[in-house]
């Protein structure tokens, strides 16, 4: 449905709206150009392989395991490390992050890697991190994945330091059935093996060879590697995905094209154009307060730097924008009580504002 009312504000906008040399005029035009680009640039060879590997992700690998490891018999050593990469193995986003942390915590996961989950799921969603290096540059895309790891588990340590909620040790009895086995291993590599192909710089033959190769294993697996029913599961799942996350994505990037219009760059400057203390802060804030729709952060924040966003408040704003909003701060208060809650969002702004700093300096 938000699809179809994107598709008809479109040609409405084209067919009826007369359009002239306003500032208005030309910021919606600017948001409709970002659009076209976005699609053509980084929806085929970016977000198409990241869906169909989140299907597989969610279909073809051990999802319940990994939720069993952040359970309360988990050690520490295990749960930590597993909370703060589990966004990847378990493509969460912003909107299911929350169900499943609230599952976890109330299951006995402890505060500590149950809040390491939270801030870490959607930020190391794999399209989120493809899609950051793909339009803002690779080195920020690594930038926010080791940043966010590293902050997650300094919070939920902190959390557990604070209010002294445990698991109560040994580690989880994860169930070894598992139907697909290595041939969902390699299904999931041979999609991601697609994903970053697409995204090197190489030489064009050589990159549309090596890509086809890879497109024609995936097909062939798909098509007698498993039984009909599982790859109907593997394509519903990717429909789900895309479904949920590209018209949200698509309204965030013509947001972003009507901002770059729109917003005075001064203001931009003023309050995001250095890395000191008070950029990176205000970043993170501005973030904590904002809700992204998964991936809209991207377009967003890419606008913000062409209105001079300097590049710690960029990984500041990404931190905190991925795991905090309104509504979720809202929901996060109302599981973990008032107390926690406020500590909680204070340590992602300070974390987000920390590693803000550092990335801008480097």
């Amino acid at each position: 449905m938000l699809t179809f009312i994107l598709v008809a504000l479109v040609f409405i906008a084209f067919y009826f709206v007369p359009f002239g040399n306003t500032a208005v005029d030309q910021s919606i035009l600017n948001g409709f150009y970002l659009l076209q680009e976005y699609a053509r640039e980084h929806v085929l060879l970016c977000l198409v392989p990241a869906f169909f590997i989140a299907g597989t992700i969610s279909v073809m690998l051990k999802k319940d395991a990994v939720l069993k490891l952040l359970g309360p018999n988990a050690r520490r050593i295990i749960s930590y490390p597993i909370a703060a990469v589990s966004g990847g193995i378990l493509a969460v986003c912003s909107c299911t992050i929350l169900p499943l942390f609230g599952g976890i915590y109330k299951k006995g996961a402890g505060i500590g890697p149950a809040t390491t989950f939270l801030f870490a799921g959607p930020a190391i969603n794999i399209a989120a991190i493809f899609l950051t290096a793909r339009v803002l540059g690779w080195d920020l895309g690594l930038a926010r994945l080791i940043a966010t790891i590293t902050a997650a588990v300094f919070i939920g340590l902190i959390m557990e330091l604070i209010y002294q909620e445990k698991g109560e040790g040994g580690l989880a009895n994860v169930s070894d059935d598992d139907q697909y086995g290595t041939k969902g291993i390699v299904f999931f590599l041979l999609q991601l093996g697609f994903l970053i192909t697409g995204s090197l710089s190489i030489n064009q033959a050589f990159k549309y060879s090596l890509m086809t190769v890879l497109g024609l294993s995936v097909l062939f697996m798909a098509l007698f590697g498993f039984k009909r029913d599982s790859v109907q599961s593997w394509l519903f799942e990717t429909w789900d995905f895309a479904k949920k996350i590209l018209p949200y994505l698509f309204i965030g990037v013509f947001f972003a094209g009507v901002l770059t219009k729109l917003l005075p760059q001064q203001a931009v400057t003023k309050l995001l154009g250095s890395n000191g203390l008070l950029s990176n802060l205000t970043a993170s804030v501005i973030g904590m307060l904002m809700y992204f729709a998964t991936l809209t952060e991207v377009p967003i924040v890419q606008a913000l730097q062409e209105l001079g966003m300097a590049k710690g408040p960029t990984l500041a704003l990404l931190m905190a924008g991925n795991s905090l909003s309104l509504p979720s701060m809202i929901v996060i208060t109302k599981l973990f009580g008032k107390k926690k809650a406020f500590t909680y969002f204070g340590l992602v702004v300070v974390f987000s504002t920390l590693f803000g700093m550092i990335y801008g300096l480097i």
